[in-house]
């Protein structure tokens, strides 16, 4: 395994070491075969041929797992000749994660539960130029909401992972300047709405929360995710993880300029990619916007040489045949002039409205599984 799937520090790649100070790192191998294995479960032995851990390392480990509620005993295998053999399921109610898509004008949450299933979900409006008092506002009443349907099982929350326009800091969890909304420049997100929530808080950028949402549901290979809504930004998954570059930088698609003498954009150039879709889209002209988002993807393939583009966002969720298509005539074009073969895929990204939201509570279940997310 690589990548969304890899275990990381000193563990040998898609496999167990036998040493006490990794054994978190055990641990999760073990919970993230079990989470594969759905409700069919797997029984000690098969833990330990697919871990490379000894079954003596595997008991000890579930049995811990088993204390803390994360595993349970499913009954028996069948027989094959020797005594029937314990199989053991993850216990998918044990734990809960609150995704939270900050966007410009709404707010979307969602509660998953230890597989990434969905629970529970709010959406209410939201204004980000409001201020950080009136946004946190919402946020809270929101998070209250959702995981009140937990019941007396709302302890079970590891905490909330945050998605929203960038550019931004996911490493110290700071905003930088949110193109529209220089005020949020510098702001602590992540520490200032921990306090307020009373859990660990995780902070990315809505596309990248989308990509590694994509990626850890199934999505191989290198891939772009392209998102327009309010905004366009693209999310990448390269060599199998999340790249965000050293400064959380990467994928900031809207803001490559296609036109020098272009309309202005609001991040201060002038012919972004961006400024031009949205401004075909307001004047009702999807064909035209399809055509300069295939522009700006053609730009990115022939850089990354990427093997997949994916299309979500609200704006294209309104129109995803008419985006798919005018996408896909640039990227064929460019694929018959430069005589490569086949043209790049381009297909709608699964999740819908909600994808991006989904992939923010995958930034706390990640690092419970193992899944080294890049």
């Amino acid at each position: 395994m690589t990548g969304i799937g890899a275990g990381s520090g000193a563990a040998r790649v898609g496999g167990g070491v036998n040493l006490l100070a990794l054994r978190s790192h055990n641990a999760a191998l073990l919970l993230d075969l079990l989470r594969r294995a759905g409700r069919t479960g797997m029984s000690r032995l098969e833990l330990a041929e697919r871990t490379g851990l000894t079954p003596q390392a595997v008991s000890k480990i579930t049995a811990r797992l088993r204390e803390d509620g994360l595993v349970t005993e499913a009954g028996r295998q069948a027989s094959t000749g020797g005594k029937p053999r314990t199989v053991l399921r993850l216990v998918p109610e044990a734990g809960h994660a609150v995704g939270l898509h900050l966007d410009r004008d709404e707010l979307r949450v969602v509660l998953v539960d230890l597989t990434g299933a969905v629970v529970g979900e709010r959406c209410a409006p939201l204004d980000l130029g409001a201020g950080a008092d009136a946004v946190f506002d919402v946020v809270v009443a929101e998070f209250g909401e959702v995981v009140a349907g937990l019941g007396s099982a709302a302890s079970t929350v590891l905490g909330v992972g945050v998605a929203m326009p960038g550019p931004l800091d996911h490493t110290h969890g700071v905003l930088h300047r949110v193109t529209g909304f220089p005020e949020w420049d510098g702001f602590p997100l992540r520490d200032a709405l921990a306090r307020r929530l009373g859990v660990p808080v995780v902070l990315d950028k809505d596309t990248n929360a989308a990509a590694l949402g994509l990626a850890v549901g199934g999505e191989a290979g290198a891939f772009a995710y392209l998102h327009l809504g309010t905004g366009l930004g693209a999310g990448l998954v390269l060599g199998g993880a999340v790249h965000r570059g050293s400064r959380t930088g990467a994928g900031e698609f809207g803001h490559q300029v296609i036109q020098l003498d272009g309309p202005p954009c609001s991040c201060g150039n002038r012919g972004c990619v961006e400024a031009l879709c949205l401004a075909a889209v307001a004047r009702g002209d999807v064909d035209e916007a399809a055509r300069v988002l295939g522009e700006g993807a053609a730009n990115l393939v022939g850089l990354l040489d990427i093997d997949l583009v994916l299309l979500g966002g609200r704006t294209v969720a309104a129109e995803s045949a008419r985006f798919v298509r005018g996408v896909g005539a640039v990227l064929d074009a460019r694929a018959r002039r430069e005589g490569v073969g086949s043209p790049v895929p381009v297909r709608v990204a699964s999740g819908g409205v909600r994808g991006v939201a989904e992939g923010a509570a995958q930034l706390l279940l990640v690092p419970l599984f193992g899944r080294a997310e890049g």
